[in-house]
């Protein structure tokens, strides 16, 4: 039998967990715009099966996902384009999740570090969900047989997981059905950083608003945010090197790079020799110019969520075409008989 040969497709999901910064926008929102002009079928989704694996409101959890939607559109996706849909309204996903918990060996989700950070001391008093969603995450990624799928650093393992899955998947039932999904990781200058501590990663839930800028703040946020950045008293050099050890002055062009489309050498060069007090300023001018048709869009959108959820629909019913089939062959596989 011949290796089966699998459509090139790219997934990723987001959790609707509210507040999306500049650091999705740039880690993954921006590059999400770009893979749809690649020629390679797209499909993103909001993950708000994942986000139950702690409680949310339930008023805050459809706003969210909502929310999320709004800035995928705002950022440049386009409906037609891509898929965009979230993950509840296609039973497929929780459908193909429970065979891949019975494929998934406790100890492979022991070992999940991200469920160590999320449930601490009281592992005993997490929900079985928060052990398991990475079966979850194995079957957002295979209902759609996707070959790749966009991770940043924090998500590298999961991703190891969902490949371990699809590989004793195929092992034990003599079959090639599931690809081994390859990661697409961040590009330079794409892991944005706190504004007030150049050393942890940009995060909703940090408790300080001034670390982060968010995709709803206004231009006046925007500029008061990094007017107030942390930095050191050193000027800009001119060489990257040279900022070694100025984790919070390499944040800053690092953003400046990534809003502008440039490389950070070719920044550091531009402001070689400057003061903070200049560079701000240019970078708050250049994220205000970027970032407020998003937020304007984004506004305009959650005005109407009627419009959003007709969207998500649609795109629920074309993800659901691509999962169908793919979940029908799946129980075939395993010996089960699929009722219709």
């Amino acid at each position: 039998m011949g290796e089966t040969i699998h459509t090139p497709r790219v997934f990723s999901g987001i959790q609707p967990s509210g507040n999306l910064t500049l650091g999705n926008y740039l880690g993954a929102l921006k590059r999400f715009v770009e893979m749809q002009e690649s020629g390679i079928e797209t499909v993103y989704c909001m993950v708000d099966m994942h986000a139950i694996t702690v409680w949310q409101d339930p008023a805050d959890l459809r706003h969210n996902t909502r929310e999320v939607a709004a800035a995928y559109i705002a950022c440049g996706l386009d409906p037609a384009k891509s898929i965009l849909f979230n993950q509840s309204q296609v039973p497929a996903h929780a459908q193909l999740a429970w065979i891949f918990n019975c494929v998934a060996r406790i100890g492979w989700m022991n070992r999940m570090t991200q469920f160590k950070d999320k449930a601490g001391k009281n592992a005993e008093k997490s929900s079985l969900g928060l052990l398991a969603y990475p079966a979850l995450m194995a079957a957002d990624i295979l209902i759609y047989q996707a070959t790749h799928v966009p991770v940043g650093e924090d998500q590298k393992q999961h991703l190891e997981l969902a490949r371990d899955i699809a590989a004793k998947f195929n092992h034990d039932y003599d079959t090639d059905f599931f690809p081994a999904p390859e990661p697409l990781i961040e590009g330079e200058a794409t892991r944005v950083m706190s504004l007030r501590d150049g050393t942890k990663k940009m995060s909703k839930s940090d408790p300080s608003d001034q670390s982060r800028i968010t995709l709803r703040d206004d231009a006046d946020t925007i500029a008061k945010k990094i007017r107030k950045a942390k930095t050191d008293p050193e000027p800009l050099p001119d060489s990257l090197k040279e900022l070694e050890g100025r984790p919070e002055a390499r944040n800053l062009v690092n953003i400046y790079a990534a809003l502008s489309g440039r490389t950070a050498e070719s920044v550091i060069t531009e402001f070689a020799g400057q003061q903070f007090g200049q560079f701000k300023p240019a970078l708050a001018d250049l994220a205000v110019d970027h970032l407020a048709p998003i937020t304007q869009e984004m506004n305009r959108l959650m005005s109407d969520p009627a419009e959003i959820d007709r969207i998500l629909g649609n795109g629920a019913d074309r993800a659901a075409a691509i999962a169908e089939p793919i979940l029908d062959k799946t129980y075939d596989i395993v010996g089960m008989v699929r009722s219709r």
